[in-house]
């Protein structure tokens, strides 16, 4: 009788980089800084990988969204064949 055992993956809780650093701030305008939180083919990173909390995930979301209203970031990338 073989019994095996299941090893239990430690994973480390992202923190979010908004409530760690004071001096950043979620912008429209600084679509430099927004560019992290979406792909390559423009879609928002959710906040289960972004790491954000709830409330800074929300303001970066409004953030991104608003840019691209006035054309600072795209709403999608032009794949070429």
């Amino acid at each position: 009788m073989v019994i095996r055992r299941k090893r239990r993956t430690f994973h480390r809780r992202k923190v979010c980089r908004f409530c760690v650093d004071n001096e950043l701030r979620i912008d429209y305008k600084d679509s430099k800084t927004l560019r992290y939180f979406v792909t390559e083919r423009g879609k928002i990173v959710p906040r289960r990988i972004s790491g954000n909390c709830a409330k800074h995930q929300r303001e970066l979301t409004l953030a991104i969204k608003r840019a691209r209203q006035i054309a600072l970031m795209p709403f999608t990338t032009v794949q070429t064949i």
